[in-house]
């Protein structure tokens, strides 16, 4: 079993600010990889997703809390003896060798026979089709391969635990959606426990049975893609999880049946569910932060079904073929709704918009949790 458990785990620099001493780029993070899993670790530039996994893989020391692996804690074994392959974001591959030199590199250093190494090699390349490869260079691959070469140059070794820091991040559109489902496709194959660091949400979406979110060094949630897009905790994981970006307006809780934005003005009322205004008794007359994501935004139907909460003016509009983003402005907010393609929006042009009261989530303004 290749569980890897994380407590309390914190990674502390000294700091060159006379105003503090020290700087936690890993704060305090404890969670648990489950055998065979596939854990995505997300979150923005600087969150400290790369150091936790040079942690991991020994490259970076530990400055508190433990790490273990099959119940044997790790903090102090060098990061040949911790049985894990990493894969990085530059390929690391050693331009003097061959595409088979690459590979079977680990298992030479291991003085493994040369036909087991000649037999696992060619195994390997045939499930990442890079069998046609064996005799190039680096140099003269693509991207996507070079990535498959590091990619099996982790899997010839065969170790507990995989680790890929951001390998995607070097290649076009179109390659890493082909990549995307080969990892995919590799996971099932090789049945392995892997923690993949991104800071693409969509490869969070769709490569991890669970994602991490890290915003400043600390662990905002942990859970399955969907949970996470449904059920987030908090305001920044509402933010980060999702394409485009879910909409927040500033308000105020007036009534227990009613949503007022921004002001006193009461210019736009929101009536709420009744789930909604039993939650929020306590906030009545106080400030609260309503989000909602742009699916839920709805345009008039073509039946004229749909009554509008508000009109509001076009200001750009987005056709992605299979949909349309359109963008209005309310209260000096942007805001974004998501749907069928209508070809008869333009820029300047009223519109009504409806919000599904049932895909409202509401955020305290101070610790920007969500109030359930």
């Amino acid at each position: 079993m290749a569980d890897v458990v994380i407590q309390n785990l914190s990674k502390i620099y000294p700091s060159r600010n006379r105003q503090e001493r020290y700087i936690k780029t890993i704060d305090d993070i404890s969670f648990t990889v489950v055998d065979k899993e596939f854990l995505v670790v997300v979150g923005p530039s600087g969150c400290g997703k790369s150091t936790l996994l040079r942690m991991i893989a020994g490259l970076e020391e530990i400055s508190e809390g433990s790490l273990s692996i099959d119940g044997i804690v790790i903090n102090n074994q060098n990061p040949r003896d911790r049985d894990i392959a990493m894969v990085f974001q530059n390929y690391a591959l050693y331009p003097h060798m061959t595409v088979f030199e690459n590979m079977a590199f680990g298992l030479k250093l291991k003085k493994v026979n040369k036909s087991v190494i000649k037999e696992r090699v060619h195994e390997v390349a045939k499930m990442l089709e890079l069998e046609d490869l064996l005799t190039r260079k680096p140099k003269t691959l693509s991207g996507g391969q070079r990535q498959r070469v590091a990619i099996g140059r982790a899997i010839i070794r065969r170790p507990k635990v995989f680790l890929f820091d951001e390998p995607l991040s070097n290649l076009d559109a179109k390659l890493r959606s082909q990549m995307r489902i080969e990892l995919q496709k590799l996971h099932r194959e090789i049945n392995a426990t892997i923690i993949y660091v991104t800071h693409d949400q969509t490869e969070a979406m769709t490569l991890g049975t669970r994602i991490a979110v890290l915003n400043k060094g600390k662990l905002m949630q942990l859970g399955s893609p969907l949970h996470l897009y449904n059920n987030p905790d908090n305001k920044f994981v509402a933010g980060f999880i999702g394409s485009p970006a879910m909409n927040f307006l500033n308000g105020f809780i007036r009534r227990n049946d009613a949503f007022f934005f921004t002001d006193n003005s009461e210019t736009f009322k929101l009536d709420l569910s009744a789930r909604d205004s039993e939650a929020l008794q306590s906030y009545i007359d106080k400030p609260v932060l309503l989000g909602i994501r742009s699916e839920h935004l709805l345009l008039p139907d073509r039946d004229g079904q749909t009554v509008p909460d508000v009109h509001l003016p076009v200001a750009g509009y987005e056709n992605m073929g299979n949909e349309q983003l359109v963008y209005f402005e309310l209260d000096g907010k942007r805001i974004i709704s998501r749907g069928h393609v209508s070809s008869t929006i333009e820029i300047g042009m009223m519109v009504g918009l409806k919000f599904l009261r049932d895909r409202l989530f509401f955020f305290d303004t101070k610790t920007e949790l969500v109030i359930k």
